[in-house]
């Protein structure tokens, strides 16, 4: 099994946690703020300019709010490469792929691996 794939993948809307059980045994726990704050889209990267493959190292110091913004609704899968949640808002444009999400895991080993540790915790 291809270790950037999901082995399980769970939304628990009262904890407002997405869990990713990965194919190298890893396990990601991502609030659903840092998954708002993360959101890969145009519009929430600011425009097509400034669209990268990796997550902004600044989303790791936002703080865990509960808005609407912030509240899962719907979670569907996008094809066999990524996630596409839809939040209360109404926004449902980000289109999350497993090597995002990899490198948005929030746990302190995959954020020194991915050079994002440091002064933002």
């Amino acid at each position: 099994m291809d270790a950037l794939r999901p082995t399980s993948i769970t939304a628990n809307r009262q904890t407002r946690e997405l869990t990713i059980s990965w194919g190298d045994g890893h396990q990601s726990v991502y609030s659903f703020a840092l998954l708002r704050h993360a959101c890969p889209c145009a519009e929430c990267r600011g425009g097509h300019d400034y669209m990268r493959s990796d997550p902004d190292p600044e989303v790791f110091a936002m703080p865990d709010e509960d808005t609407p913004a912030t509240r899962l609704v719907n979670l569907q899968e996008g094809g066999s490469y990524a996630l596409s949640p839809e939040w209360e808002d109404g926004h449902h444009f980000g289109i999350y792929t497993w090597s995002y999400l990899r490198l948005l895991c929030p746990c302190e080993s995959c954020r020194f691996a991915n050079g994002t540790a440091g002064d933002l915790t």
